[in-house]
């Protein structure tokens, strides 16, 4: 099996725009543009034989270039980065079978979790899709609601069947919590983190299909997958010492850059 990683990133960002541009600082007080610094965490990804970053953008490409990374032009057509990432495909090594899709905020995404994801399609020839999630901390939790009841998207979450297999993603914490579900250290919340393993064929079928209403609605791209009857599997990863933030609003800079100073990451 021969895998690439592809991190879609767009300038006009609904919530965030130029959020690929946006400087964050590591451990030692560098700043380095969100987009470099989630090449450097894709790179970090043993065993990938192709890292790209892909985008309709010339300042986003020219970025890029300037720290020595790798961008593939696509067009303004894509809808989300998984339309992006199979927009991307004709430009890949014909011997490329997997594609991750390395979403461009989520520069704190352990390399294990991607390993984690090929490890899935090696082992379950059946599974077209994988993507990781983790159990929350009961404080991380709280901290998601609180980002809720403020009206922000604070994270996604999934709920999965009994084969580990996505029921339902969403952008509201899920599944309901009543009061007891949150008395210990750990709680049901499984927070999902924006990386996909896909099979070409999952690509293939996923462009082939209209956006669903939930899709739109939710502002998920991986529910069209679900509307279509394409399985994603969901691989359970360790819950880091740091917490694992997207870049989704202005007021998340400052607690990732605590988390890259945690992390180590210069």
């Amino acid at each position: 099996m021969t895998a690439a990683i592809l991190i879609p990133a767009r300038f006009a960002s609904s919530r965030y725009p130029g959020k690929p541009l946006v400087a964050l600082k590591g451990a030692g007080g560098n700043e380095k543009p969100l987009i470099q610094r989630s090449f450097e965490a894709a790179s970090r990804v043993p065993g990938i034989a192709e890292v790209h970053v892909v985008t309709d953008d010339a300042r986003i490409a020219e970025t890029v270039g300037g720290f020595g990374g790798s961008a593939l032009m696509t067009s303004s057509a894509a809808r989300n980065g998984t339309e992006r990432c199979a927009e991307a495909l004709a430009q890949l090594d014909p011997t490329i079978d997997v594609v991750v899709n390395f979403q461009g905020d989520a520069l704190l995404t352990p390399p294990g979790f991607v390993t984690a994801l090929l490890d899935q399609l090696a082992t379950d020839p059946a599974a077209a899709v994988a993507t990781p999630a983790m159990r929350q901390r009961v404080d991380e939790v709280r901290r998601l609601q609180a980002e809720e009841a403020a009206g922000r998207v604070g994270g996604t979450s999934v709920v999965v069947d009994g084969e580990g297999r996505a029921l339902y993603f969403s952008k509201k914490l899920i599944p309901y919590l009543p009061e007891r579900a949150l008395d210990g250290e750990m709680s049901p919340v499984r927070l999902h983190i924006g990386v996909y393993a896909y099979r070409r064929s999952a690509l293939e079928t996923y462009v082939a299909t209209p956006p669903s209403e939930l899709e739109e609605l939710e502002g998920l791209e991986q529910l069209r997958f679900l509307v279509a009857g394409v399985p994603i599997h969901v691989v359970e990863v360790a819950t880091p010492a740091y917490t694992l933030r997207e870049l989704n609003n202005p007021e998340d800079v400052a607690p990732i850059e605590d988390a890259l100073a945690m992390a180590g990451l210069e």
